[in-house]
């Protein structure tokens, strides 16, 4: 049956892309991720509601503007891609770096949502017993905070992974949709739709990205299980 025939190259090689993009926009934002969400879970601080407003202001912007916003930023006549491109021959938009930073900027307050909240369950009075020690503050994160809050950051990273394979607006609008380059499943999916005879290969990528998102739930939960628990 066609619906579920093989992969074509083309729908495989839309699937590598995704993935590509899904662990690099991960793995480029945990670090700033895990800074957020310690910050946000550790200190208090005048205007620290506006610092979480703007954390979580990708989650309620519409993907579009987050991505023209991108293009201002960071187009080749943008505030910063300008100076990108004279002085190191940068050009961001429509290249592999404009999916993966548009999906990183629009799952990041996911991944700080689950990381402050796991932050929040470690007891504080562990940190200050290693202070009293001597622990400096990034060993105390790195031996305690970290290990004892590993659950919710493995989470959110796997949050965030899944959430970069359905990304669409904002990287349509700061990447295009370039075969090979940036055509996620999403955008390919769209791309499918909008020509005759193609609804079959539409219909293999949506069960394609089903199964890579759920695959990656369910992994991300089987890794943040604690020992002993079911």
């Amino acid at each position: 049956m066609e619906l579920f025939a093989p992969l074509s190259p083309a729908e495989y090689r839309t699937l590598i892309l995704s993935v590509k993009v899904g662990l690099l926009s991960c793995l480029g934002s945990l670090p700033f991720a895990l800074a957020a969400g310690w910050f946000l879970a550790r200190r208090q601080f005048p205007g620290k509601a506006l610092v979480d407003g703007l954390v979580n202001l990708p989650l309620v912007l519409p993907p579009v503007t987050t991505g023209y916003l991108l293009l201002v930023l960071l187009g080749r006549r943008g505030l910063l891609g300008r100076h990108l491109d004279a002085w190191f021959g940068l050009a961001i938009p429509f290249s592999l770096a404009a999916p993966v930073i548009a999906s990183a900027i629009v799952s990041f307050p996911l991944v700080v949502r689950a990381i402050r909240v796991a932050v929040e369950m470690v007891d504080p009075g562990l940190e200050e017993a290693a202070e009293t020690l001597g622990a400096g503050p990034l060993r105390r994160f790195l031996t305690i905070t970290a290990p004892l809050a590993f659950p919710g950051i493995l989470g959110g990273a796997v949050l965030g992974f899944a959430r970069s394979l359905g990304e669409f607006g904002a990287t349509i609008t700061f990447a295009g949709n370039l075969d090979g380059v940036t055509r996620t499943l999403p955008l390919a999916v769209h791309t499918m739709m909008q020509i005759p005879g193609q609804e079959a290969s539409a219909f293999r990528l949506v069960l394609v990205s089903i199964l890579v998102s759920l695959l990656a739930l369910c992994a991300g939960n089987l890794l943040s299980r604690r020992p002993g628990k079911s």
